[in-house]
């Protein structure tokens, strides 16, 4: 759960950043839409590893 709201976050914050800042943040919006997609198919997340190594309990997603 906490990977799937980080990414939520993440991409809701690239797109206020698009509009007050620069269309160049939809790079950031790009970068964890394709990292979602790869783990869906893949099962691999760098972010649940992280949060897995900080203790964070995972997901249903991710378990």
């Amino acid at each position: 759960m906490t990977v799937l709201a980080v990414a939520g976050t993440i991409v809701l914050l690239s797109a206020a950043l698009v509009y007050w800042v620069s269309i160049w943040w939809l790079l950031l919006t790009a970068f964890v839409g394709l990292n979602m997609l790869q783990s869906a198919f893949t099962g691999f997340c760098p972010a649940a590893m992280l949060f897995k190594k900080l203790g964070i309990q995972p997901g249903a997603a991710y378990k």
